[in-house]
């Protein structure tokens, strides 16, 4: 059965760290159905491994469908999808034309900002969960979700694609929220390794 995993917060080392290609996919089915449950949890769009803590290039995403009236805003994620994706060693091979969206991040909860440059059209090739090679193309909002999961996988965060302006105003505007990440983020880090120490 998933679980739900702790989704690491801006300040933790593991979010600025180039993630290392997967090699072995044998537990990779078992952990994307991990981090799409914490996805669906934390009600978002896309989660890349090292937000979960795990240094490789893996992300999942998902596309829903607009929501219905009635369900109400708190109506289950799951309820909504139209297409899930698990993306291994994915390389953007095509870009095309320019956008810029209001963003988000599961890193950054609360936090919405406009101004990072993203292309509206990508190709994607990677692999599924099983290493099969496939291919993307996608636009618009969808292309956004891959180029923010990606970046993921570099260590770069939504607001440092911004201009330098616009990311100083960000920065600036949200300093106390950082901050605070950053303390949950540091207290995170001892627990785990008071917990690690006690069950050598």
């Amino acid at each position: 059965m998933a679980q739900i995993l702790p989704i690491r917060l801006y300040g933790d080392p593991v979010l600025k760290k180039k993630a290392l290609p997967v090699q072995d996919f044998s537990g990779i089915p078992e952990l994307a159905q991990d981090m799409l449950e914490t996805m669906f949890e934390a009600r978002g769009v896309g989660l890349a491994a090292p937000q979960v803590g795990i240094s490789q290039r893996l992300f999942v995403a998902a596309e829903y469908q607009e929501e219905e009236e009635e369900e109400g805003p708190e109506a289950p994620l799951k309820t909504r999808v139209k297409e899930l994706y698990v993306m291994a060693n994915p390389v953007i091979t095509y870009r095309e034309g320019r956008q810029s969206i209001l963003e988000g991040c599961l890193s950054l909860p609360g936090l919405y900002a406009e101004g990072a440059q993203r292309d509206l059209r990508v190709r994607v090739e990677y692999q599924n969960e099983k290493g099969e090679k496939k291919t993307l193309e996608a636009e618009g909002y969808l292309a956004v979700v891959l180029q923010h999961e990606i970046d993921h996988l570099d260590g770069i965060l939504f607001f440092q694609r911004m201009n330098f302006a616009d990311k100083q105003k960000f920065l600036e505007e949200h300093r106390e929220d950082l901050a605070d990440f950053q303390r949950q983020a540091r207290a995170f880090l001892r627990e785990e390794a008071a917990r690690l120490g006690q069950a050598r």
